[in-house]
């Protein structure tokens, strides 16, 4: 097979086009992506070019995604604006991008008669109290990103049911891992505790997120590839639910700071307090998470203590005037 993954150059794009490569020896890639600040040509280093071509665009433009779908067999869609604290400052971007775009490659793979997935989130589906979320459960966003993630999820439904087309969704619960953008918690809090910067943390820390090694989540979203049923949705969730400040302070042991680095700042706006995905569906397929929070975490912390290269020019960069704006006080590290 020849893939076509958009956001392949982003960080759960890149760990997927690595994954898909090494999983089965005779496919090849060819990734699509507009190489924003959070898409970078660094996170493909290393695969071999014969298998791997990057092809710079936006998958909102349908003249470059019908060239791009062109001689592939599937369509991976990780293309995302994805930051929650970001659609608030500009939803129209997550807009354009999370429903408009997964329009456009929808258009492409039904055309093409190619299988499409398209790659969510739990936050679809809102904050929940007890339990955990089902595939079935109502969809009910807080967020511009989150909305506009349902967005394109519920225009993949209605292209199943109107069009019959062979398109399907995964969502993941809160992913973690080597190549996340520092703008997320986990790597925010790694790179400011390594540099001793104070650790931004929202309201009491206390909201929970369920959260999942994005290898994990890759292999998920492989098997649904291979094995999924066209027009149904598969939540891959992790095994560990942690409260924020729990993550965080874990992070301060790991790289052997003191928890007077913690900096409660004022919580973002509507803020989801618990996220929780039941991940029986896939486990159907033969799915298992293997990477527990714990060994997860250690494993990150190491990445990021050992690849200065990758993220220094990310955080002397666009990176310190977002981050003062967004955190009120400026980097020092």
């Amino acid at each position: 097979m020849k893939v076509l993954v958009a956001g392949g150059a982003g960080f759960i794009g890149s760990t997927y086009v690595r994954l898909r490569i090494d999983a089965h020896p005779d496919d090849s890639v060819r990734v699509l992506d507009k190489l924003t600040y959070a898409g970078r040509r660094e996170n493909l280093d290393g695969l071999p070019e014969n298998r791997v071509e990057l092809v710079p665009g936006d998958i909102a433009d349908p003249d470059a995604v019908a060239a791009a779908v062109e001689g592939c067999d599937a369509i991976v869609n990780f293309a995302a604006e994805s930051h929650v604290d970001r659609s608030i400052e500009s939803p129209g971007e997550f807009i354009q991008t999370d429903v408009f775009g997964a329009f456009v490659l929808l258009e492409a793979a039904r055309a093409a008669g190619v299988r499409h997935l398209q790659v969510s989130t739990d936050e679809v589906y809102g904050s929940i109290e007890s339990g955990s979320f089902e595939e079935h459960s109502p969809l009910d966003p807080s967020s511009p990103y989150s909305a506009s993630k349902a967005g394109g999820d519920l225009i993949v439904g209605a292209y199943h049911q109107t069009y019959g087309a062979d398109a399907l969704i995964v969502r993941g619960s809160n992913n973690y891992g080597p190549r996340q953008h520092p703008e997320k918690l986990i790597p925010l809090c790694i790179l400011n505790a390594l540099a001793g910067d104070p650790l931004p943390v929202y309201g009491d820390g206390m909201q929970v997120r369920n959260w999942v090694f994005v290898e994990d989540f890759c292999r998920g979203i492989d098997l649904v590839l291979e094995r999924g049923e066209a027009g149904q949705a598969y939540n891959v969730g992790g095994p560990d639910e942690l409260p924020n400040i729990e993550v965080v302070r874990t992070i301060l042991m790991l790289t052997g700071r003191d928890e007077s680095l913690i900096d409660y700042v004022t919580d973002r706006l509507g803020h989801d307090r618990r996220y929780s995905l039941s991940s029986e569906k896939v486990r159907g397929l033969g799915w298992e998470a293997q990477v527990g929070f714990e060994e997860g975490l250690r494993r990150t912390v190491e990445w990021y203590r050992d690849n200065e290269w990758w993220w220094a020019p990310i955080r002397g960069g666009e990176y310190r005037e977002y981050y003062e704006r967004q955190y009120g006080r400026a980097l020092r590290g």
